[in-house]
This record gives C-alpha cells, sequence and structure tokens, in this order.
C-alpha cells in the first residue's frame, strides 16, 4: 500500500449534484430536485429556529411558569469542618473572601456563608459574608473571631 495508491472505500463517497435547475438535460432540471410547491422550494426560503410551519410554536403553546426573585442572594455555603480542612492544607489563620478565592475555593464575586456543621480546634480570624448562629459559636468558642 502507498500514498499514491489510497481510494475511499466503494460507495463511501458520492458526487455531488452539478448545476441544479438548469434544464432537463442536466438531469436535475424543473424542480432542481426541490419536491414540488411549498416555501422550501423556493428562493430566499430561511425558517427560523422554532418554526413549526405556521403551527403554533411549542415554547407558545406550553405556559409559563414561575418567576426569578432578583432580590436573591446566593450564598456558598462552608462548614466550620472545613474551615478547619483549609486550615490543616493551606496554613490560613486568616480567612478572607480573598484568600479563599487564590486558594480555588470559591469563585470571583460569590458571596460565602459559614455553617455550623463540624469542629474546630485552631483559633481563626474569619472575614466573610455571613455566618450561622451555631458557627459563630463555635469559631469565637475556639477562640476565633468572626467579622460580617
Amino acid at each position: 500500500m502507498k500514498l499514491h495508491s489510497l481510494t475511499p472505500a466503494i460507495g463511501s463517497v458520492k458526487a455531488k449534484k452539478g448545476r441544479l435547475g438548469r434544464g432537463e438535460g442536466s438531469g436535475s432540471g424543473g424542480t432542481a430536485s426541490k419536491g414540488h410547491k411549498g416555501a422550501k422550494s423556493r428562493s430566499g426560503n430561511k425558517n427560523k429556529r422554532a418554526f413549526e410551519g405556521g403551527q403554533m410554536p411549542i415554547q407558545m403553546r406550553l405556559p409559563k411558569r414561575g418567576f426569578k426573585n432578583i432580590n436573591n442572594i446566593t450564598y456558598v455555603a462552608i462548614n466550620v469542618s472545613r474551615l478547619q480542612e483549609i486550615h490543616d492544607n493551606y496554613g490560613l489563620t486568616e480567612i478572607t473572601k480573598v484568600a479563599l478565592y487564590n486558594e480555588g475555593i470559591i469563585n470571583k464575586g460569590d458571596k460565602v456563608k459559614v455553617l455550623g456543621n463540624g469542629e474546630l480546634s485552631v483559633k481563626l480570624n474569619i472575614q466573610v459574608d455571613a455566618f450561622s448562629a451555631t458557627a459563630k459559636s463555635k469559631i469565637e468558642g475556639a477562640g476565633g473571631t468572626v467579622n460580617a
């Protein structure tokens, strides 16, 4: 086998139709292989993505549900046990949103809330957006400070 002797498998390549709609002698005159009548046979035809032939589209037939609350605040939850892991793995004693972002724990612009699941055995200074009452008591019980 040599490069110059390579050819596609028989039947895998089909010849492109030549000049469409250029008379009966071309083999594709008359309707130019577009069938008879209808929007798709006419020039300038370009349907919208969800066009259903004039029928009421599905996105208009289905009812609207719910709403998007513009006042909703979404927090990234970090438990007290995770704060202990962060201290053990990264050696941080000052935990801020910038420090959490730099370590790849949160994304830029995320709001952070500390929750009270787990135990804390080190003194940490934590400055994030919100704390649960349990988390606040556990952090202060370990000798740390909280700033919301």
